[in-house]
């Protein structure tokens, strides 16, 4: 059995902070080690083992199954609009057909998402371009930019944008907005709900088999210090709110109905959207 303390990925993303917040307030943390990184960043640390357990990229799950146990219980995912997963688009998305879409070059998950549903939900085709240019000057020049996590929502708050309905027979909430030009806002969480019924899950919590078995005892003392912080931050939604790096753009009632709008649980639904995502992406050939 190994010595050194758990090393766990940590994604300074605002969907997180209550989790690791709660988790680093009320765990004995003097036995993890927490590497800070993007989604993409991670998924590479974790696959070469660099780190044990990590919030990760549902598709690195999909992709490495052979490397990686699921934390049971839980996840980031959505039922609906996820708030954060953003396709800011200077046309509607069936006028992109045969165009660049620029995508956040911290994605994984996103991007697979975002091509799902442009061919199998709206049968076009877009060369997916990943980008670390901003959105202030690529939106000016390109038909179509995602954007995910606090970017997204910076993006939306610097702008004066609003993710709302178009008008009551709108089947996606999607608003023209001008700046400079018109912008419509796709969130990607809401596409997929309202096309499946399902949730949608982008990240999972996976852990490196050989940590289970090189040092199972550990592991085991994480996974109740996990649900523990799960349980603690979700009560406590309010009190944490006042302690996020958010609250620079958004106020302290915001950043709770952000968080509210997130699914952290892994339920037998969960799985059934996860299953699908997987079908999706296998038939496009996106593992």
């Amino acid at each position: 059995m190994r010595e050194q303390r758990l090393k766990i990925g940590r994604i300074n993303y605002a969907n997180l902070f209550p989790i690791f917040y709660s988790l680093e307030k009320n765990a004995d943390c003097s036995i993890y080690e927490f590497i800070d990184g993007v989604p993409s960043t991670l998924n590479k640390l974790l696959r070469d083992g660099e780190i044990d357990v990590s919030p990760s990229s549902s598709i690195e799950y999909l992709r490495h199954r052979e490397k990686y146990t699921i934390i049971e219980g839980h996840s980031i995912s959505s039922i609906g609009p996820i708030g954060s997963i953003l396709l800011f688009s200077r046309r509607p998305v069936d006028a992109l057909d045969g165009l660049t879409v620029l995508t956040s070059s911290h994605s994984e998950t996103s991007v697979a998402l975002l091509d799902i549903i442009l061919k199998k939900f709206y049968r076009i085709n877009c060369l997916l371009a990943a980008t670390s240019e901003p959105f202030s000057t690529a939106i000016e020049s390109c038909p179509a930019y995602m954007l995910i996590g606090d970017d997204a929502m910076k993006a939306v708050t610097s702008y004066k944008l609003r993710v709302t309905g178009k008008n009551k027979n709108s089947e996606l909430n999607s608003s023209p907005i001008t700046h400079h030009s018109s912008l419509y806002i796709y969130d990607l969480g809401d596409i997929w709900y309202k096309k499946t019924g399902l949730p949608f899950v982008f990240a999972l919590w996976i852990v490196r088999k050989d940590c289970c078995v090189d040092d199972p005892v550990l592991f085991e003392q994480f996974k109740k210090d996990l649900d523990a912080a799960k349980d603690q931050a979700l009560k406590n939604l309010k009190a944490i709110a006042r302690e996020s790096p958010l609250l620079n753009i958004l106020s302290e009632d915001e950043i709770v109905s952000y968080w509210q709008g997130i699914s952290y649980d892994l339920t037998d639904e969960h799985m059934k959207g996860f299953e699908l995502f997987r079908m999706y992406a296998e038939d496009l050939g996106l593992l």
